[in-house]
């Protein structure tokens, strides 16, 4: 097998490990793809700043993130208060359920979602972590094939969030009871919260 394909297949892998976990991020693209709110905006969002961190990573970026720590102390801080307060408001919204079902109702504009989805990703510090500095050392590692590598990752984001948005709607009975969505907020503010904690006490 070619040496490219190898490693773009190891990218694949590697990537998939890494983001098939649950997150954050991952609770916020399944409520939305639930909901089928702007699904496509917030799986394009999450997806292209994975590419673009991996490329940074593969580009060296990951050097200059070791040599300034603090700002990934800040962003951990900073994160660490916005997933807080996201989980608060999805307990208030648990314990105060509206009478909204799958695919119902008046949701978050387009807008607040793409806002949300951005500092979920981008004010996470393990997302630089695990794209920056670990996949943009193990792309290198592979010497000339480090690009087949990380196309191999990239690929594994765009399959992974593109599967969990718009595959979501898969969940739409499920959730036709007023119910359910406050059993799936309530298991979001208890994640929302518990990271946020742990992201700020590891800043």
């Amino acid at each position: 097998m070619h040496p490219a394909l190898l490693a773009a297949l190891a990218g694949l892998g590697t990537g998939l490990s890494l983001i098939v976990a649950i997150g954050a991020q991952n609770a916020f693209v399944l409520r939305q793809g639930i909901r089928r709110e702007h699904v496509a905006a917030v799986v394009g969002i999450c997806a292209a700043s994975d590419a673009v961190l991996i490329a940074a990573g593969i580009g060296g970026v990951g050097t200059v993130v070791r040599r300034w720590p603090a700002a990934v102390t800040v962003t951990g801080w900073v994160g660490g208060a916005f997933l807080v307060t996201y989980g608060v408001l999805a307990a208030r919204r648990a314990l105060r359920p509206q009478r909204l079902t799958a695919g119902e109702g008046a949701g978050a504009s387009a807008r607040a979602a793409v806002l949300t989805c951005l500092a979920l990703t981008w004010l996470n510090p393990h997302v630089y972590l695990d794209t920056v500095l670990l996949l943009g050392s193990v792309a290198n590692s592979y010497g000339g094939a480090r690009w087949p590598f990380g196309a191999g990752a990239v690929t594994a984001s765009v399959l992974w969030f593109s599967g969990l948005g718009f595959g979501a709607r898969l969940l739409r009975r499920p959730f036709a009871r007023p119910g359910s969505w406050q059993v799936l907020d309530a298991v979001i503010a208890v994640t929302m919260v518990l990271l946020g904690v742990l992201m700020a006490a590891r800043a």
